[in-house]
């Protein structure tokens, strides 16, 4: 049911480098959980679109993956999903990492701050390419000083492609409100795209294979490289109410099955016993999990992973 009399609604999306924020940032503004977070970097693969609400106002905000120097087929294929749901959005936010873009410009940083600090160069070459303005949202900025912020701000506010700077932190919602307040003043009168009780789009199969990935990457973070995946091979919904769910996770090396499975299948049995936990809670039913490991080595290259995450395989 939306509200009586003039509505708004539009598309936002967060655009930026890999762990810049994006993720925790849409959560934070929707106010429920959308989108995975790890500790682990392109940990977004799709766009994810979540829905924030602001008094008439409904702002469908979209989680791209990080933009960066892409590799291999995937990356690609993830970049090019991330310029695309820029093209078509209402208002673009780009997420810098303020400190690691602060160390870079003072001369030091770590080898990941400076990766960091190319990504954000390369995004602001790629707005200014298409003629596209955005909102700079410098984020993780808990604990600096406001001088030292300012004049980060300036600098990047100089390159032309920003209309105006927040300063914020998606982790403690500093400055969220007001990023909030100017995304919804942005947004084109329409009727609600979504029911009010709606905080995603994205089917129940893949949000539960998401979870499981999370969950996946958060005990394995730095055991386990990035190329493992996870699907929803069954979803059933049974008489009861309750869910019964079987999922695989891929990895590419044989090598890697034990370190998913752990000793005596122990670690396996916690992914899978902390991803039903919330499956559970999300879906509101009981929720039964089996969850198994296969080898592979080309899982990144089949063209059916592509089109059930909605990425383009010819890239």
């Amino acid at each position: 049911m939306t509200p009586k009399g003039t509505t708004r609604a539009g598309f936002v999306a967060i655009i930026g480098a890999p762990n810049a924020g994006k993720s925790t940032l849409t959560n934070r503004l929707v106010g429920a959980k959308v989108s995975i977070v790890t500790q682990k970097v392109q940990t977004t693969r799709f766009p994810v679109r979540g829905v924030a609400l602001e008094g008439q106002t409904q702002i469908v905000l979209v989680d791209t993956p990080g933009i960066f120097q892409p590799r291999r087929r995937l990356d690609r294929a993830m970049v090019r999903a991330a310029w695309g749901g820029a093209e078509d959005a209402d208002a673009i936010v780009h997420l810098v990492d303020a400190p690691a873009e602060l160390a870079v410009q003072g001369g030091g940083g770590s080898g990941a701050d400076r990766k960091a600090a190319e990504d954000v160069a390369s995004i602001v070459e790629g707005l200014k390419a298409g003629k596209k303005t955005a909102i700079l949202g410098l984020n993780k900025i808990d604990g600096m000083k406001r001088e030292t912020l300012l004049e980060l701000s300036k600098t990047l506010f100089e390159t032309g492609v920003y209309s105006d700077v927040f300063m914020i932190s998606a982790k403690t919602g500093a400055g969220v409100d007001d990023l909030k307040r100017a995304l919804a003043q942005r947004m084109p009168e329409n009727p609600w795209f979504y029911p009010e009780d709606q905080t995603a789009d994205l089917p129940a199969r893949l949000m539960a294979a998401e979870i499981t990935r999370e969950k996946l990457y958060l005990r394995l973070h730095e055991e386990l490289p990035y190329a493992a995946s996870v699907e929803t091979t069954s979803f059933e919904e049974r008489k009861d109410g309750s869910v019964r769910i079987e999922q695989t996770i891929y990895v590419q090396r044989e090598s890697q099955r034990p370190i998913v499975l752990g000793a005596g299948g122990q670690t396996l049995k916690w992914i899978g016993q902390k991803s039903r936990e919330e499956l559970t809670e999300l879906f509101g039913h009981t929720v039964h999990l089996f969850v198994h490991v296969q080898v592979d080595e080309g899982w990144a290259d089949r063209q059916e992973f592509y089109g059930s995450i909605g990425l383009d395989f010819d890239v």
